[in-house]
């Protein structure tokens, strides 16, 4: 036991000496703006509008927008680097959270507030898909084996279940000190702040370097088609199959976030909804950081099979609870198996995208499962004033089961950037 606690300690150290101490910090607090913003919309518009109803209306519009652009952010960083992308939508990002916060207090008309959600959602920078990219293509480029890969994921995907403790934690907070308009101005500053300096670290430009080799292949076909589409290759069927397998763990985490919700309100303990995420939150957090000592050789197919499999059968545990008490154990227990969850899906989106397509793919993964979540959030929102938690609890425990029968499906990619000879038929240069 200790040999491993070791040997994770190490092949932490060495991700940190291909990305240096800063920058996994800079990345944490840009990525916070995000869990700030989704997770307080509701409360923000609830409290300045005086309606649930156009509270969650708002915040899926956000959500929505950043599920849209995300993929289009990824794609630029692919073309034209991160350092520009990011700068660009960071500055953007941050304008728009200070126009979406001034336009809640001012009360302004449902579908301003949308337009403005809608605007506020679309420029987020993506930094921690982006992160993700970058950490990996630098501890590629020295050589580093799979399993400092998955620390890598391992380490990002810590950093993202951190961030959504911390970001409804300063929600709660500033509601409880005066407004929850002072948690968006400190995002604001955050995303500009942070934002900038993770765009103009200098590993910025690692991604490039490590997707743009000078020998890339070209895609065969007629002389017509040669040329910059010709050299964007597909993406595989695994890939695609990886991101449905996310969607339904948006909608399993959706599920459980209107479950949590709903259940704390019928007991009248609604002020403990923060609390509870945290708790998942946290467990999720350890268990990721210690999924760098899984063995190489439990493969990334297997893995998201066991992970998968797990989730259905625990989340059963949610339908049934009805205390407290139990919730709390409930949400704990589960949330072990959340972060294997994740991490693996990403694991799996990072082999099977070619190199060209890396940052687009792990936006694209991300834009995914935040679509699934914030979709259900509505729905089972609903679902639950209707008949109960235990229903949205059921939609994020039947998801989970469609989940583990989309790991079923997925096989073991090829390696790192390989494309099947299958998913990429001659002369054809589309994209995903």
């Amino acid at each position: 036991m200790a040999q491993a606690a070791g040997g994770t300690s190490a092949t932490y150290r060495e991700v940190l000496g291909a990305t240096g101490a800063l920058l996994p910090v800079i990345s944490f607090f840009g990525r916070l703006p995000v869990a700030v913003i989704q997770f307080g919309s509701v409360l923000l518009i609830t409290r300045t509008s005086g309606s649930l109803a156009t509270g969650g209306t708002v915040a899926c519009a956000l959500a929505l927008g950043q599920v849209a652009m995300g993929p289009v952010v990824g794609r630029l960083a692919d073309r034209r680097g991160q350092r520009s992308v990011v700068l660009c939508c960071s500055l953007l990002n941050a304008l728009a959270i200070a126009c979406y916060t001034l336009g809640a207090l001012a009360g302004l008309p449902t579908p301003l507030l949308v337009a403005l959600g809608v605007l506020a959602g679309a420029t987020v920078p993506g930094i921690g898909p982006l992160a993700r990219a970058r950490g990996v293509a630098l501890v590629r480029r020295g050589g580093a084996d799979e399993r400092v890969v998955n620390t890598v994921l391992s380490l990002e995907s810590t950093m993202d279940e951190l961030s959504f403790v911390l970001g409804p934690a300063l929600i709660g907070v500033a509601a409880f000190v005066g407004h929850p308009a002072y948690a968006f101005g400190a995002a604001a500053l955050l995303v500009a702040g942070c934002g900038t300096a993770f765009a103009l670290h200098p590993t910025a430009t690692a991604t490039a370097t490590a997707v743009r080799p000078a020998t890339a292949p070209v895609l065969e076909g007629p002389p017509a088609l040669k040329g910059p589409r010709a050299r964007r290759p597909r993406m595989p069927r695994e890939v695609r199959l990886v991101r449905l397998g996310l969607v339904l763990l948006g909608v399993l985490l959706g599920g459980c976030g209107a479950g949590i919700t709903a259940l704390t309100q019928k007991l009248g303990q609604e002020d403990q909804a923060g609390l509870v995420y945290a708790a998942m939150g946290v467990m999720s957090a350890v268990v990721g950081l210690s999924m760098a000592a899984v063995p190489e050789r439990f493969g990334l197919a297997l893995r998201w099979r066991v992970a998968t499999a797990a989730a259905a059968l625990l989340s059963l545990l949610l339908i049934g609870t009805q205390s407290m008490p139990g919730l709390y154990g409930a949400v704990t227990v589960f949330g072990a198996v959340f972060a294997p969850n994740l991490i693996t899906g990403f694991g799996l989106t990072e082999r099977a995208v070619p190199r060209e397509r890396l940052a687009e793919g792990m936006t694209f993964a991300a834009s995914a499962f935040v679509g699934g979540q914030a979709v259900t959030l509505a729905v089972a929102g609903r679902l639950a004033e209707s008949h109960g938690p235990a229903a949205a609890f059921t939609v994020g425990s039947v998801a989970a089961a469609l989940a583990f029968g989309v790991a079923l499906l997925v096989k073991a990619p090829a390696g790192p950037g390989v494309t099947p000879v299958a998913a990429t038929p001659s002369g054809s240069g589309r994209g995903a």
